[in-house]
């Protein structure tokens, strides 16, 4: 651990994804739908017309999100120039996991050869903005200069899981756009505000829309073991985009001001509607969920690359995230973009 003898700000030096090769479009999707429950009827084409899904990223069956969170750290370490004895802290950040014990953190600094601190962070979608919030205090706090976050979603494996009938397809639907990936993200002390603000915002009466229970404290084999209530899940984050963008404008900036906003996005009809509830122009957000599916933590570090990737994303620009996750709990987080060591 290297201590800092002051205060300092913290900053996103780079981020980093690893995106599974293997593809699996929505019609073969509901094809393995059919198949796995013979005698359900699926409409074709249903994925794409209510979600505007069009195909997902699926790992080797024998990948753990481990395995994707390492393979995405490799990569930024490569780009950064740095090795594993550069890390101070470690930090997972993901709703997918390879154990309930230890930490899914331990696996992926054994993988990588760091051998800093390290340890889970869980909240649903919202891991990855979770963790930025802890890494970024604890910079500033002077307890860690270098913070490595990573994520690995192994989530196209819950679309093994068998439907009974149309009721419980109504409820296992939105689960069969999950897709994988593996994405990091470094944070480093700097003397240049990189991170400018993070607020937290939370519903917690809505932890019943969107569940996935515990294989092993299930109450009875007749509990659905995954659930997607979409409307209430949708119902649950009421009020928040307002307290987002009063928050915004407590740091002193207007929605017309940012020059990117990563929105978690679970689909696309619902990325829409929460740019069109907070004032974001639709065209400052970049949309990569019909590509990829909803990948869970690593929506926000994906769409940050792909922006990067697209050009669309330059030193000194002023870029949000947008966190929303069952439960419910949303948050903002409020940057300007300085990939460079400062």
């Amino acid at each position: 651990m290297a201590s800092l003898t002051e205060p300092r700000h913290s900053t996103i030096r780079r981020v980093a994804v690893h995106v599974p090769e293997g593809r699996q479009s929505g019609t073969e999707i509901e094809d393995e739908i059919r198949s796995r429950n013979p005698g359900l009827h699926l409409r074709p084409g249903l994925l794409r017309q209510m979600y505007g899904f069009e195909e997902r990223r699926v790992a080797p069956a024998d990948a753990w999100p481990s395995d994707l969170a390492a393979a995405a750290a490799r990569r930024l370490l490569d780009e950064c120039g740095l090795g594993p004895e550069a890390v101070d802290l470690l930090v997972f950040a993901s709703a997918s996991e390879d154990l309930e014990e230890p930490a899914t953190a331990h696996v992926v600094a054994d993988q990588l050869g760091v051998t800093a601190p390290v340890f889970d962070v869980k909240n649903a979608c919202n891991g990855v903005l979770n963790a930025v919030e802890i890494a970024d205090a604890l910079i500033r706090a002077g307890r860690y200069r270098r913070v490595l976050i990573v994520t690995g979603e192994r989530g196209s494996a819950l679309s093994r899981l068998p439907v009974r009938d149309r009721d419980e397809l109504a409820l296992r639907l939105p689960a069969f756009t999950l897709g994988d990936l593996g994405a990091a993200l470094l944070l480093e002390a700097s003397d240049r505000a990189g991170l400018l603000g993070i607020r937290s915002f939370a519903n917690s009466a809505g932890w019943r829309a969107a569940t996935v229970t515990n294989p092993y404290f299930s109450p009875g084999a007749s509990v659905t073991a995954l659930r997607f209530d979409s409307q209430a899940l949708a119902a649950s984050f009421t009020g928040m985009e307002k307290e987002a963008m009063d928050a915004l404008r407590e740091w002193g900036r207007e929605p017309g001001e940012l020059d990117l906003v990563c929105v978690h996005q679970p689909s696309v009809p619902f990325t829409h509607a929460i740019l069109d509830s907070t004032g974001i122009a639709r065209d400052r957000a970049m949309v990569t969920f019909p590509r990829y599916g909803n990948v869970a933590t690593g929506s926000l570090p994906l769409q940050l690359v792909e922006a990067a990737e697209k050009d669309r994303l330059h030193p000194g620009d002023l870029v949000a995230f947008i966190g929303l996750a069952s439960g419910a709990s949303a948050g903002l987080l409020l940057m300007e973009w300085h990939p460079d060591p400062a």
